[in-house]
């Protein structure tokens, strides 16, 4: 999920709309996967529900987004052994 980014090649713009937070927790190559996965799926959630509260997606459609991002991330969780 970490590299998916379609503008990966503006540095700049991905700053912009995908910013990262540090992160404080125990380190370790996992847990920091894992971390910029979780913050990848909270923002593509925000983009999700904001399309679906401007009316541009049914609430269906923003369930099942969310849902299949949710199993991304469960199966990004379970790749990486946490």
């Amino acid at each position: 999920m970490a590299s998916s980014h379609p503008s990966s090649s503006r540095p700049g713009l991905d700053g912009l709309l995908f910013p990262r937070s540090r992160y404080y927790g125990e380190f370790s190559p996992q847990n920091l996967t894992f971390n910029a996965n979780l913050q990848e799926f909270a923002h593509r959630v925000g983009y999700i529900s904001s399309l679906n509260t401007g009316g541009k997606i049914s609430p269906e459609e923003a369930y099942q987004q969310i849902k299949g991002l949710y199993q991304q991330l469960k199966q990004s969780k379970q790749g990486l052994e946490l």
